[in-house]
């Protein structure tokens, strides 16, 4: 498929780095297409809209940048996207990259989960007070894989 992105102009993606966001995402509730596009800096990833190409956020795994991350999500939430084994599951949090130069941050309390079987996702909110949605990646990288 052929889509128009933020940072490269228009692009070709295969159908497997396709995802549906049935209830969308919180703000953006309307856009329900996005592609999963690498990105220059490694492990970053865009998730692009596939509806407005001037949509896009930029995405982490959480594990590779705090080791005991946790995610507590309910089944119920979790069949919705079709999910039944943990193991379907692929966790994402979207980054912050301020324009004013403060720091780069994760938002580690609304997780994206993605089902690897059939592509689609849902953001989580997380009730834990452990995980903040202004992360910072640098910091927490610094502290050994802690948060």
């Amino acid at each position: 498929m052929e889509i128009i992105t933020k940072a490269r102009g228009k692009i070709s993606v295969s159908d497997d780095r396709l995802i549906t966001i049935p209830e969308g995402l919180f703000g953006f509730e309307q856009f329900k297409k996005y592609a999963l596009v690498d990105s220059d800096y490694e492990p970053f990833i865009w998730l692009q809209s596939c509806e407005d190409p001037n949509l896009a956020f930029l995405i982490v795994d959480p594990f590779l940048i705090c080791n005991d991350y946790e995610t507590d999500i309910d089944d119920a939430s979790l069949k919705k996207i079709g999910i039944t084994k943990p193991e379907d599951i692929i966790i994402m949090t979207i980054v912050t990259v301020p324009h004013d130069g403060s720091a780069i941050t994760a938002n580690f309390q609304g997780p994206l989960v993605i089902n690897k079987k059939n592509h689609e996702c849902m953001q989580a909110i997380l009730t834990d007070n452990r995980w903040s949605t202004k992360v910072d990646i640098v910091q927490a990288m610094n502290m050994k894989g802690g948060c």
